[in-house]
């Protein structure tokens, strides 16, 4: 019998979840694209997998929001928000911290949560999946869409009505399972039942704007890279490149071709097996990914001599008074006060977008233009105080936005995807301080 489906609440929706085993460490699996916790107990590769994941571990499993037995967003549910999920998941089944398992477009929100919460993460485990799925210069295994835009524009077609003899599904199956009959009427409904065509084809596009490469040196747990030889989702030569940017990373390479484990289910079942009971002491850390907000005051001098000291000090602290509970309002956190600057601290980038604007907008009523820089990197906590380049980076990015303006790096706007914010681009920058030029763009 299937274990029962239970519900964990995240951001009003309820994400489905399941529970096996009841070993000491807890293993989380974040899924790919396709995930249906009722299909999964369908089919005996998985039942097997499964069950032999949960022989030494608590296994955990859920489906995204918007996908499966979970319920589906009003909007395009984005990376921060789908971390939201992991933690929701972990703290409904009583979690305080688990090994987490991303795989194939599952892995960037493991990786994320890894680099964010690692206090809450006893290892890192990912699996066919990679940090960027579309091309840059500086990333040629990912895929362009200019290339064949046909093929774009019917994506969720090719997703979903899968030409079972086709040498694509070959490659993407694997020898083990492309001419398994039972298993590719299996598969047919499972894809059907992740997700309608048109949500898969909008997690696609967000995907296509994702890269979470910044975000790999910032991950302080043990991980395990895992991918078969020839895996046409995630090249070796790209999983080779990223997971060397990871620190303490492992790489395993399995036999054989696929996207699918396949042939090869209780080899790397063992691997896992293997890494998880080897990492099972916790690394305290105070090293963690977040996102800072510097926001200031712009043209303060000049409204000082305006108005006079008792009418500015009214207004700076009805202007902190403000700022603060915004903070309580987007889940922030104050590092310190400046002048008339203030820099906070988020755990998910958009969080840290909205705030600034609602700032910015709430200094407007009373007669103040507020200006701010955001950025996403490894901080130091020392006490309360923050330490790190990010802190430098989030002040000189604010020092170059204009009045009202809240300008972002590029690793904030790689990391929204999907947020419904738009970006102007305002080119690279060498900050004071900053080893490398950065490129900025402000919020439209």
């Amino acid at each position: 019998m299937p274990p029962p489906v239970r519900y964990a609440q995240s951001g009003g929706l309820q994400i489905a979840y399941q529970i096996t085993g009841s070993k000491p460490v807890d293993l989380v699996w974040t899924t790919g694209a396709s995930s249906n916790l009722d299909l999964f107990w369908e089919q005996p590769l998985f039942i097997r997998l499964f069950e032999r994941l949960a022989s030494f571990s608590r296994f955990i499993i859920f489906d995204k929001r918007g996908t499966g037995l979970s319920d589906r967003p009003d909007h395009l549910a984005t990376l921060e928000e789908r971390i939201d999920d992991i933690r929701a998941v972990m703290d409904a089944a009583g979690s305080e911290r688990a090994h987490i398992l991303g795989v194939s477009e599952g892995g960037s929100m493991a990786i994320l949560f890894a680099a964010t919460y690692p206090q809450r993460t006893r290892s890192l485990i990912l699996h066919g999946t990679m940090p960027r799925w579309s091309w840059a210069p500086d990333w040629p295994w990912g895929e362009k869409q200019a290339e064949n835009e046909e093929f774009w524009r019917d994506r969720a077609k090719h997703d979903f009505e899968i030409d079972f003899a086709g040498q694509t599904w070959r490659e993407w199956a694997g020898d083990e399972l492309w001419d398994d009959a039972a298993f590719c009427e299996w598969w047919a409904r499972f894809r059907r039942s992740g997700g309608t065509p048109a949500a898969r084809k909008a997690l696609d596009d967000m995907n296509l704007l994702l890269d979470v490469r910044p975000v790999l040196p910032a991950i302080q747990t043990p991980t395990l890279v895992t991918i078969r030889e020839n895996d046409p989702v995630a090249p070796l030569d790209a999983v080779r490149t990223y997971s060397a940017q990871i620190p303490n990373a492992t790489l395993k390479v399995f036999r054989g071709r696929g996207h699918l484990l396949g042939g090869v289910w209780d080899e790397w079942a063992t691997a896992v097996e293997e890494f998880i009971t080897g990492n099972t002491r916790v690394v305290p850390t105070n090293r963690f990914l977040a996102t800072l907000a510097a926001a200031d005051i712009v043209g303060s001098t000049q409204l000082i001599a305006r108005i006079g000291d008792r009418a500015w000090r009214d207004t700076l602290d009805r202007h902190y008074e403000l700022a603060a509970s915004r903070l309580v309002a987007y889940g922030g956190v104050e590092v310190d006060r400046a002048g008339d600057g203030m820099l906070a601290r988020f755990d998910g980038p958009a969080r840290a977008i909205s705030w600034a604007r609602s700032v910015l907008g709430e200094d407007k009523t009373i007669g103040l233009e507020t200006r701010a820089g955001i950025h996403t990197g490894e901080i130091e906590l020392a006490g309360i105080a923050v330490r790190g380049m990010a802190v430098h980076i989030a002040s000189r990015i604010s020092a170059l936005a204009l009045p009202g303006e809240v300008l972002v790096s590029s690793t904030v706007r790689d990391l929204v995807a999907g947020s419904g914010f738009d970006f102007v681009d305002r080119g690279l920058h060498e900050l004071k301080g900053v080893p490398e030029t950065k490129h900025v763009f402000a919020v439209a």
